[in-house]
């Protein structure tokens, strides 16, 4: 392996854990009420400049890393509170248009609170580059790559093995069902809101050291989340995986071999081609109605 290819596959691993992290939270919110949720991305952003803000007044980078996913959290439960339960009974068109304006209403109120400029958030473990092969690597990116796949580890454990992850699954398949036998929808759908909004800052706050924050970054970020969720089959936590990783990996080859130019193209023109050849993603299960 070349010593250049190494080092676009490190890059585009990093840039997958990221991916993946935002399409864990839009299947998380769609398997347990429907929604997409476009304002996915801005829980990103919220994450990474609360860290950073704490950070800037004097706080501990720890407890500010910490604080800026609670923060993230505790928006994610607004949201669901003031934005979609009032209007759980719509039609999804609507209620995906309402998230749309939940993404703005978040990115104006950041800017207004927070100004324009970039934010950025010292390194986890220091900035000297590891040598690998040739190839080098930032200790950020190790903290990325590492946080994220302990998510993924835990949300596996949390579903398969927890009596509250169990009855997110069970409303996630039947709702109706799941209420008949005794399971709180309206709390489920919070926690699915607060932790789909926690898993995005965890995000923001460790890709944060390495690429700064401002109250926009989570347009493109939120955006190809949706893309990695729809390329695994959106509602899938093995897809989630499977496609961040893989958007990350092919927008840095891209880059690479092909122009840096449409590296934020590409995968748009990627996920329209993959919904034409198979429209519910690479590990998303076909639709079947019974007769």
């Amino acid at each position: 392996m070349s010593m250049q290819l190494l080092q676009f596959l490190f890059s585009g691993l990093t840039l997958g854990a990221a991916y993946t992290l935002a399409a864990l939270g839009f299947s998380m919110i769609y398997n347990a009420s429907g929604i997409i949720n476009f304002a996915q991305g801005e829980f990103i952003m919220v994450g990474g400049m609360a860290a950073a803000a704490l950070a800037a007044q004097g706080v501990a980078l720890p407890i500010a890393c910490v604080g800026g996913v609670a923060i993230a959290a505790l928006v994610g439960v607004a949201v669901e509170r003031l934005a979609i339960a009032p209007t759980r009974n719509a039609e999804a068109t609507s209620i995906v248009i309402v998230t749309i304006g939940v993404s703005m209403v978040l990115r104006g109120l950041t800017e207004i609170l927070l100004g324009k400029q970039n934010h950025a958030l010292a390194a986890f473990s220091g900035e000297r580059p590891l040598e690998l092969a040739g190839a080098s690597i930032l200790p950020q990116s190790l903290w990325v790559l590492g946080v994220s796949a302990a998510i993924v580890v835990a949300l596996a454990l949390f579903f398969g093995r927890t009596r509250f992850g169990k009855a997110m699954l069970a409303t996630a398949h039947n709702r109706l069902a799941a209420q008949l036998c005794g399971v709180d929808v309206r709390k489920v759908m919070i926690s699915s809101f607060a932790l789909s909004a926690a898993i995005g800052a965890v995000g923001g706050v460790t890709l944060t050291p390495i690429t700064t924050v401002a109250y926009d970054t989570g347009i493109m970020l939120g955006l190809k989340g949706f893309v990695a969720a729809t390329l695994g089959g959106l509602g899938s936590g093995v897809g989630a995986v499977f496609g961040g990783l893989f958007l990350g990996l092919f927008e840095a080859l891209t880059a690479g071999y092909v122009s840096s130019s449409y590296k934020d193209a590409v995968p748009f023109l990627l996920v329209f081609v993959v919904l034409i050849v198979r429209p519910q993603g690479v590990f998303g299960a076909k639709k079947s109605d019974r007769v």
